[in-house]
């Protein structure tokens, strides 16, 4: 009998320094996540099926919606696109906005910080990265994984609710069209009925 392995969460790691990249995948995969990196903001938008200005989506991309992406971690300094601009673009998709993001700088500026958190990222680390950095990641990918598995819930739970609710507004329909009003088609006993029955 074999024993189902449970599968490691997905991080995308973002990061146009390509040391900084290879640190943080090898970070990420001695914590035993899977890991893809990328090299810009609008690289992890393709990845993710965000990107607008594409005109069709390659075979490879399509490939990529299968994989789900269960953290991302970028650098906040990036040319084109910032990790901040990444942080927003993620956020404000309906598909993708309960995905944990973390924001990771070298340089430590407060303001930069508290407006990364405030958009909506979990951490902001500082650079160098630590392997004792990775241990706070799983938290913010467990409860990004229970809201999905909630939402999920939540909208079985709104189809079943629908499924019932169209069945008996179907029978009331039949019974309407039969020529019965929904009070009489159940039987109904009056106090004279129960009177006479116990006279007999």
């Amino acid at each position: 009998m074999a024993v189902a392995s449970e599968v490691p969460f997905h991080v995308l790691a973002v990061d146009d320094s390509l040391i900084d990249r290879k640190l943080i995948e090898r970070l990420l995969k001695t914590s035993s996540f899977q890991v893809t990196t990328v090299e810009s903001g609008s690289k992890a938008l393709e990845f993710l099926g965000l990107r607008e200005d594409l005109e069709r989506p390659s075979s490879a991309t399509s490939c990529q919606h299968e994989i789900e992406v269960n953290l991302v971690i970028t650098d906040y300094c990036m040319p084109e696109m910032s990790g901040y601009d990444l942080l927003k673009k993620i956020k404000e998709s309906s598909a993708f906005k309960d995905i944990p993001v973390v924001i990771m700088s070298s340089e430590n500026v407060p303001s930069r910080i508290n407006r990364c958190l405030e958009e909506g990222a979990e951490e902001f680390l500082l650079k160098p990265v630590k392997l004792s950095d990775m241990n706070k990641l799983r938290p913010h990918m467990l409860k990004g994984k229970s809201k999905e598995d909630q939402q999920r819930s939540n909208n079985n739970n709104n189809i079943e609710f629908s499924t019932i609710n169209s069945g008996s507004r179907n029978n009331k329909r039949k019974a309407n069209e039969e020529g019965l009003s929904p009070e009489r088609t159940r039987p109904r006993f009056s106090n004279n009925t129960t009177n006479s029955l116990t006279v007999l």
